[in-house]
């Protein structure tokens, strides 16, 4: 994605003081999707990016609960991949594996449905924005659990001063860094 784009998005993403409390400035993503041109690009950079940085086949992409709900299943379709959603504790049915983390703000459990991943899947996990690394730390474990294997983690907004990056397992791609 050029310099130009990453720019333009910048320019649309929303800022929020003290929200979801004091002390946090929450980047909004929300402003990007009513702009298709742009969402357009966001995707196509990052189908781009995996397909011309890993050889081995993407079996699933697990998108984060929100908002890696957004652009998982479009990054899995044009992948040929399932989308496999980690949603917050009790939003699921079924045998589910578990992960506590804690976030910037406070502690959450993420859940897994055990059955969607299967032993040996190639993994992209994505999500608007890291921070801490906690919440995709806990996807990691996640897939963990399930014998999958994640090969990046994918996110719109990187927030480089926090480090959570180093929380995680396996490489990180982040198209917007603060």
């Amino acid at each position: 994605m050029s310099n130009q784009d990453i720019e333009r998005l910048k320019n649309l993403l929303g800022t929020h003081v003290d929200f979801p409390q004091k002390g946090i400035v929450f980047k909004d993503i929300f402003p990007i999707f009513q702009d298709p041109t742009a969402v357009e690009a966001l995707v196509c950079n990052i189908v781009h990016h995996i397909n011309s940085t890993y050889s081995e086949k993407i079996d699933a992409v697990v998108g984060l609960d929100a908002r890696g709900f957004l652009l998982g299943p479009i990054i899995a379709l044009r992948l040929g991949a399932a989308f496999v959603p980690v949603r917050k504790q009790g939003k699921l049915p079924g045998d589910c594996v578990q992960a506590t983390y804690v976030k910037e703000y406070g502690e959450d459990v993420f859940e897994l449905q055990r059955s969607a991943l299967k032993e040996g899947q190639h993994v992209i996990v994505i999500d608007d924005l890291i921070a801490t690394g906690g919440s995709a730390a806990a996807a990691g474990e996640l897939i963990k659990k399930c014998n999958a294997k994640t090969v990046e983690y994918v996110f719109i907004i990187e927030l480089d001063f926090l480090n959570g990056a180093k929380a995680l397992d396996a490489p990180v791609y982040s198209l917007i860094h603060f």
